[in-house]
């Protein structure tokens, strides 16, 4: 199994960043054995589509779910049109947290955008 979460920093011990689309890292990790790969976000610099190609990148990975803050309209659309169950995170702070709530039933799935689209995401 492997998950995707959004951090701040590329390590299991980062914070979780509560932003999807242009979050600075996403860590691809097995939940299971916590073996991880840390990848900066394609979309965190994007003038626009900052969504959609996380979402992409996500989907690439062939991951069983992703993690984040929160998930706008279109990177929302393409993550369950490929079937990626998404969940947010809550009020856990880092990364390894998140997993242990996910291992747990712990974490909100979503079954719809979580915000509203375009750029109100800020860039850090």
């Amino acid at each position: 199994m492997k998950i995707v979460i959004t951090t701040t920093t590329p390590n299991l011990d980062s914070e979780v960043d509560p932003r999807f689309g242009r979050g600075a890292y996403l860590l691809v990790v097995d939940p299971n054995t916590l073996e991880w790969q840390a990848h900066p976000n394609p979309g965190v610099n994007a003038s626009g589509g900052a969504g959609i190609k996380a979402a992409q990148f996500v989907v690439e990975q062939k991951v069983d779910a992703v993690i984040s803050g929160d998930f706008g309209p279109n990177a929302f659309d393409a993550l369950h049109a490929a079937n990626v169950p998404m969940y947010v995170f809550g009020a856990t702070r880092t990364a390894r947290d998140a997993i242990a709530r996910f291992n747990a039933g712990q974490l909100e799935r979503v079954g719809t955008a979580t915000r509203a689209g375009g750029h109100s995401e800020s860039k850090p």
